[in-house]
């Protein structure tokens, strides 16, 4: 699969499940950044074990953003089924990767001047260089010292990560976890505006994945602020992940369903299993026993 397609699957529209059949492999010799975007894309389809093996390897790469980028989304995948302990060390060390330097977030993040994967001297429009792997890092250690309970630390890493990176990809990472620190503060009314902000920007790009993630996010900020509209962005979020098979938010949608529509709440429940039973069957070690002790992972669903 060329490196256009992927970006696509990554980043952009992809197309519907029925429309993406033909298994893609990731070669020794592709480029790092073909490697990184394969990888995500396993990691979006819930295929955890297989993008392990390749972020493993990528973590090893000299080039610092490739190493950042991939500690980073290795730390994305432990921190999606509540392994926030263990992704704390990743995010940790892609920071370390990185480089602790702010710019000035501007739409090149350093004016183009910070190499991107592969020596590109360009600024990357998703974020992959040096700047996007630091925001990467920030965003991602605010989100696990958020579940660690440490909510003023988790406030001063987005606002770092918000200062290093203004581009798409971290504004609507930034979206996400500005609301999610404003509803475990008790500010739910608060949590709206950049979760719609989020969404805002994701559907703007034509960015679907982070459009899905965008209306969970939003949905339950919604819900937990009184507002209306909830239900109706997490059920449209539901179908979203269901035909684009995006495994990793599908059992997340599934579950935030059930507890906003009541009467549903069964079905909802019972699909969300159906999902994650067999993306925890394929899973490497780490996930499973992470998934294991995971209060966020219902215990049948192993």
């Amino acid at each position: 699969m060329d490196e256009a397609t992927l970006t696509t699957l990554a980043f952009g529209d992809p197309p519907a499940a029925d429309d993406l059949r033909r298994p893609f492999g990731v070669r020794p010799e592709s480029t790092p950044r073909h490697r990184l975007l394969a990888a995500i894309v396993l990691g979006a389809h819930g295929h955890y074990a297989a993008a392990t093996t390749v972020l493993d390897r990528l973590r090893r790469e000299r080039d610092p953003v490739v190493a950042s980028l991939a500690a980073s989304t290795l730390a994305s995948h432990r921190r999606q089924l509540g392994g926030h302990t263990a992704a704390r060390k990743l995010d940790g060390a892609a920071l370390l990767t990185a480089g602790f330097a702010e710019g000035s977030g501007g739409s090149g993040g350093f004016g183009g001047s910070e190499p991107g994967i592969a020596g590109s001297d360009a600024a990357d429009a998703d974020g992959l260089d040096l700047v996007g792997a630091r925001a990467d890092a920030l965003l991602g250690l605010a989100a696990d010292n958020l579940a660690l309970g440490r909510i003023d630390a988790a406030r001063r890493l987005a606002v770092r990560a918000a200062r290093v990176d203004r581009r798409w990809r971290a504004a609507v990472r930034c979206g996400w976890v500005a609301a999610e620190i404003e509803l475990a503060d008790g500010q739910a009314a608060a949590a709206v505006a950049p979760a719609r902000r989020a969404l805002e920007i994701a559907r703007a790009r034509g960015a679907r994945r982070h459009a899905v993630k965008s209306a969970i996010v939003l949905g339950v900020a919604l819900s937990a602020a009184g507002e209306p509209g909830a239900l109706d962005l997490v059920v449209t979020a539901v179908e979203e992940t269901e035909k684009y098979e995006l495994h990793s938010l599908s059992w997340v949608a599934t579950r935030v369903a059930a507890d906003l529509d009541a009467g549903h709440a069964e079905e909802y429940r019972f699909r969300s299993q159906q999902v994650l039973h067999p993306v925890l069957q394929q899973a490497d070690p780490c996930v499973m026993q992470i998934a294991r002790a995971s209060p966020w992972v219902p215990a049948e669903a192993g």
